[in-house]
């Protein structure tokens, strides 16, 4: 069957006619036994998840999971889900849409050559005016890849639901990492579950706080406020470092061709700071500096102070200065990551079918937020909700935030320590003049004769003379280093806060029992106040915890045992971090492109029989090489570029080639994995045949 014989894709919708939208069967495929083969792919990948956890899970939780049983139908429903019902019927429809557009391609193409009452020259002519990407495959290449682009995502998020569930069924529980996992676990800096206060048993609320460096950023961010000198100062700092590095990846190529051993971190490191002043300088004043190489001092001079508005009556728009930050917003320098990161957000929560009725975009300030209701009275709310703020911090704002906690903080304290001094001086005066009420009393009432009968006769000083350095709320500080003055965690003062509220309610009980006098209606009025106002304080993030960057804040409502929120949630934030973040990168695990410990010849391992050694390879104690390396002394040495002396690595291939087990080496990614990680973007590599 040819491709002008398939009929008109019908523009009907329909899970079972041919070629319909939507449809599970089609005509490209002749009429498959579609169901027969899902069904066997689909018992295939349960019993390997089946097998994995019989192999890996002890036998006495074997004995009361139920893993034959109802372990099974629960993943055969999750991969018939996520599968069946979705990959087939988009797969269907990326044929018949495929189908369609190479139709419409051939019917022109032919069109256009079996055209006989039409002269080879009009023919050639109206080719001539439709342009070059009249009768190309352009077309079609792009639908095919957004067909297959829109696929793939629907396939992972079935995918990243069909972890949450398994990992939730398997944990019983939610915990930290049912959010972020794997590689972008690094970024989370507070993460709290606690019940619901109005709903304590059945509802948690989650508070999630992740952390985006500006390193990390894939698209730098900028405040509006930022000046365009500011701009173009980063724009030709990160000019200078990328023209650095290419100079290293020169040198290395260098000496790989060379044959001498590869630079070390350090070395690198060395390298780089020894290139910077070919490049930049610290004179300003000179106009012949090489700082002034890429741009001249003149137009540097021009755009001084140069903010995101200049004043209308100021304006000319023949003005160099006017020019200059025309050419830089035509770029969107000022605005591309902070968009980015608005437009990668807000997507993903619409593909995923997590609606909000409240935005609130605040451009120039860099903040963005968004509510999934409109209303903020938790009363009148549903138990399944969330509420997303994301902002951008600098170092100056972040300054200001750590003296508002400092002086908030400070504030708490002192209005607990007041209601204590005042419930202490009720105590006090409450307490009968001839009666022991508290163990102070007692103490005192014995102070003369544990003075004469204990103290004078061993010559130790008596309780009241010896200084007090323990309040019986808290244990005692250790002195502060400039580490802890530059973060402050603020733990031990928190510490007490709560222990004296502790202690002034238990204390409220025991003087006035079941009375209710004036007195003890206000100071519990107050308590309650104060301990409302603290416990909200303390779910607030500590600005001493940030650092530059964007700040991602999540805000999480969500019922025990359904945990629909959570879930999407744990999705939306997997992808956003993908789409905006970098990740971390460690620099000296990039360079390393093997770890010596995976240097073995028995690196393929197998069940089978044993690899045989060589012939010529003595058998001796483990060990025994190394030892006979380190006293062979200077004839097993390498000289290093420094001049040193360092070891030979034991069996260690060239960096470059294929190990002697062949296997080839694994570079990290650009995520910062290590070499041969099996984890993608939140796919599980459990279901992986390997």
């Amino acid at each position: 069957m040819g491709a002008i014989d398939l009929p008109k894709s019908p523009n009907v919708f329909h899970p079972e006619k041919p070629s319909a939208v939507g449809s599970r069967n089609s005509l490209a495929q002749e009429y498959r036994d579609q169901q027969s083969e899902v069904n066997q792919l689909l018992e295939e990948e349960t019993n390997k998840v089946i097998h994995h956890l019989i192999a890996k899970l002890p036998k006495d939780v074997l004995e009361r999971l139920d893993v034959m049983g109802g372990l099974k139908e629960k993943l055969y429903n999750y991969f018939n889900q996520n599968y069946q019902n979705m990959f087939n019927r988009y797969m269907v429809t990326t044929e018949d849409e495929m189908v369609k557009k190479v139709r419409n391609y051939i019917d022109k193409e032919e069109t256009k050559v079996l055209a006989r009452y039409t002269p080879k020259e009009v023919a050639d002519l109206l080719d001539a005016v439709g342009g070059a990407d009249k009768f190309n495959t352009g077309e079609i290449e792009k639908s095919m890849v957004n067909m297959y682009g829109h696929l793939q995502g629907h396939i992972q998020r079935g995918v990243n639901d069909l972890e949450n569930l398994t990992n939730s069924l398997l944990r019983q529980k939610t915990d930290t990492g049912a959010f972020i996992r794997g590689e972008n676990a690094y970024s989370i800096v507070k993460c709290a579950f606690k019940d619901n206060l109005v709903k304590p048993k059945t509802v948690t609320d989650v508070k999630l706080s992740v952390n985006i460096l500006d390193s990390e950023l894939i698209s730098p961010i900028f405040h509006y406020q930022v000046t365009v000198e500011y701009l173009i100062k980063d724009l030709l700092s990160k000019h200078i470092i990328d023209t650095m590095d290419k100079e290293i990846e020169r040198l290395k190529d260098e000496r790989i061709d060379q044959g001498l051993e590869e630079l070390s971190d350090s070395e690198i490191l060395f390298s780089k700071l020894s290139q910077v002043e070919n490049y930049t300088d610290d004179k300003t004043d000179d106009p012949k500096s090489k700082r002034y190489s890429v741009v001249a001092k003149s137009i540097m001079e021009r755009i001084n102070d140069l903010r995101a508005e200049i004043d209308p009556e100021t304006f000319d728009a023949l003005n160099v200065r006017e020019n200059i930050k025309k050419i830089v917003d035509i770029e969107n320098i000022r605005n591309r990551g902070f968009n980015t990161a608005i437009n990668s957000i807000t997507s993903i929560l619409d593909t995923s079918k997590m609606g909000y009725q409240y935005i609130e975009n605040l451009k120039n300030a860099r903040e963005l937020m968004v509510r999934e209701y409109e209303d903020t009275d938790t009363v009148h709310l549903p138990d399944e909700r969330y509420q997303i703020r994301m902002k951008y911090y600098d170092n100056a704002q972040l300054i200001e935030e750590r003296k508002a906690y400092d002086v908030q903080v400070k504030s708490f304290e002192t209005e607990v320590q007041h209601l204590w001094d005042v419930l202490e001086v009720i105590y006090q005066d409450s307490k009968p003049a001839f009666k022991i009420t508290d163990f102070d009393d007692l103490a005192k009432k014995n102070k003369n004769r544990i003075r004469k009968v204990i103290k004078e006769k061993s010559g130790e000083p008596l309780y009241e003379d010896i200084a007090k350095v323990w309040d019986e709320i808290s244990f005692v500080r250790p002195a502060e280093t400039e580490v802890e003055r530059m973060n402050r965690t603020y733990l031990y003062e928190k510490d007490r806060i709560r222990n004296r509220i502790i202690l002034m309610r238990n204390k409220m009980k025991l003087m006035y029992d079941y009375l209710y006098p004036i007195e003890r209606r206000v100071m519990e009025d107050r308590l309650s106040l104060l301990e409302r106002d603290y416990y909200r304080f303390e779910y607030i993030l500590n600005p001493y915890h940030i650092q530059p960057g964007l700040l991602l804040d999540v805000d999480i409502t969500s019922i025990k045992r359904k945990k629909a929120t959570l879930d999407a949630m744990a999705n939306v934030l997997n992808e956003f971090l993908h789409g905006v973040s970098k990740g971390f990168q460690d620099a000296a695990f990039a360079s390393f492109s093997r770890r010596r410990s995976t240097v073995r010849e028995d690196i393929n391992q197998s069940f089978g029989a044993a690899m045989e050694e060589p012939a010529a390879a003595p058998a001796a104690a483990p060990g025994n090489a190394y030892l006979d390396l380190i006293n062979s002394g200077d004839s097993s040495a390498s000289v290093s570029a420094d001049g040193g002396k360092k070891p030979k690595a034991i069996a260690a291939p060239k960096r470059g080639r294929k190990a002697a087990s062949g296997v080839a080496e694994s570079k990290p990614g650009r995520r910062g994995r290590k070499a041969g990680g099996g984890r993608g973007r939140g796919g599980d590599v459990a279901l992986r045949e390997v």
